[in-house]
């Protein structure tokens, strides 16, 4: 054992955190990406021929599942924008 040795973080730890940053990051852009489809009015009942109660229900549900399939076909970058940030942030300290 060496006294006053620096720890050393193994390759297995960094790619744990490198993939915890990209999974947060995903999920963050996914979020952005509903809520812009929420304003941009996806996922509204509509008047005629509607799906009532049920369809007003579940729309959420299929607004994030829309939006988390963007993100995985490549999304708007905003994840990886974020993913950089995060890690570079997390080398610094």
């Amino acid at each position: 054992m060496i006294p006053n040795s620096i720890p050393v973080s193994s390759p297995a730890a960094a790619d744990s955190r490198d993939t915890s940053l990209r999974l947060a990051a995903e999920k963050l852009e996914a979020s952005f990406l509903a809520e812009m489809l929420k304003s941009a009015g996806l996922g509204e009942s509509r008047n005629t021929f509607g799906g009532g109660a049920g369809e007003d229900q579940f729309s959420s549900f299929l607004v994030q599942a829309q939006a988390e399939k963007m993100v995985e076909a490549g999304g708007i970058g905003l994840a990886e924008a974020l993913f950089e940030s995060l890690k570079e942030r997390s080398n610094e300290t």
